[in-house]
């Protein structure tokens, strides 16, 4: 399902001015607090009408301006999932979940409730009031009742933003399965690395309302341009890899990215698997001679590739392990004491319990 965008909207001294496309998957929207990411989704949503836009959902016109198409909201069959999870507190768990039947239309039953409870894992939960919920179980119902309106097109506003680390953990599995086990398209907006490593096949980036990048989410999530939006702890690298045997060592995991071999704690996932590896750029030593006797498990030959410029006394390099780019951020001292230029050859030391995958 091909999902097209393109707007341009004034809030007062802001202004939104972008074009994207998605194909399926999820689609995120990223970028800092501010850069225009939840104006587009409600342009998407039909929640704000732009100044000018052409959406189209396939072959289905949501709006053209030029034409004086504005398809209403409950029109266009999208589900929308907000920061907060907007519960019905007077209902039980099971009759907010139902609500969203309503809007599934009378030839259209929705998706089995049965397969939304169980992939949402929320069966215990159906006899509870809102009030007796996690903020993550609210989080799950508002996701389930938003699957039950059987939308074309789910939208998610930063569902996680409001959840401490503990339920962000306990809902994520969720969103993986909503991902992988459903055909709807998702337009997921965060501002967070690790949710959109974590969940995204395709990463749009915003920032002051425009488009700076789109493109694979480890394409994206790696671009050196990006690191100021990104922010210190989370800049890096995202690597994508595949999960190899092991039977050495029973206890770790070993991840191939291309040439390179990763070895992490021991994940619950079967040989064969896709995942992705968020390196952050603070977690990585650089070593000019192949250091012995440390701990780390991951010791990888690479090429320096990229010294980035001074930003309060550090600096980001770049090196291609191959062709898996790495960032470490190291001081200017530290470079200037290795003597780091461009295609000099260095080792990269990375812990593996400071890998995320």
């Amino acid at each position: 399902m091909m999902l097209e965008v393109e707007t341009r909207h004034r809030l007062g001294g802001f202004s939104v001015d972008a074009a994207f496309s998605s194909e399926g998957g999820v689609t995120a929207l990223f970028g800092r607090s501010g850069s225009g990411k939840t104006t587009l989704i409600n342009i998407i949503a039909g929640l704000l009408r732009p100044d000018s836009a052409r959406i189209l959902l396939d072959d289905d016109i949501i709006v053209d301006s030029a034409q004086g198409i504005f398809m209403s909201p409950h029109r266009r069959r999208f589900g929308y999932v907000f920061q907060e999870p907007r519960l019905f507190p007077h209902l039980s768990v099971r009759r907010n979940l139902t609500y969203g039947r309503w809007f599934a239309g009378r030839k259209d039953v929705g998706q089995s409730f049965d397969r939304i409870i169980d992939l949402l894992g929320v069966e215990p939960l159906l006899e509870r009031s809102p009030a007796n919920l996690s903020g993550g179980e609210k989080q799950r119902i508002a996701i389930g009742r938003a699957l039950l309106s059987n939308p074309r097109l789910l939208l998610m506003d930063e569902p996680l933003a409001a959840l401490d680390d503990a339920r962000k953990a306990e809902i994520l599995p969720y969103l993986e399965r909503l991902r992988d086990e459903t055909r709807i398209p998702i337009v997921y907006v965060s501002h967070s690395v690790s949710e959109v490593a974590r969940l995204a096949n395709r990463v749009i980036a915003i920032e002051n309302g425009r488009v700076t990048a789109s493109g694979d989410a480890a394409s994206i999530l790696s671009l050196s341009s990006l690191s100021p939006m990104i922010g210190k702890r989370e800049a890096g690298a995202v690597i994508d890899g595949i999960i190899e045997a092991d039977d050495d060592e029973p206890r770790l995991t070993v991840i191939r990215a291309r040439n390179t071999l990763f070895r992490v704690p021991k994940i619950p996932h079967p040989t064969g698997n896709a995942l992705r590896l968020h390196i952050a750029a603070r977690d990585v030593m650089l070593a000019t001679r192949r250091p012995e006797d440390l701990s780390a498990l991951n010791i990888i030959a690479g090429t320096i590739v990229d010294i980035g410029s001074e930003a309060e006394g550090a600096i980001d390099v770049r090196v291609d392990c191959g062709g898996n780019i790495i960032v470490s951020r190291i001081t200017v001292f530290s470079g200037e004491r290795l003597g780091l230029t461009i295609g000099k050859p260095v080792h990269l030391v990375i812990k593996s319990v400071a890998l995320d995958p």
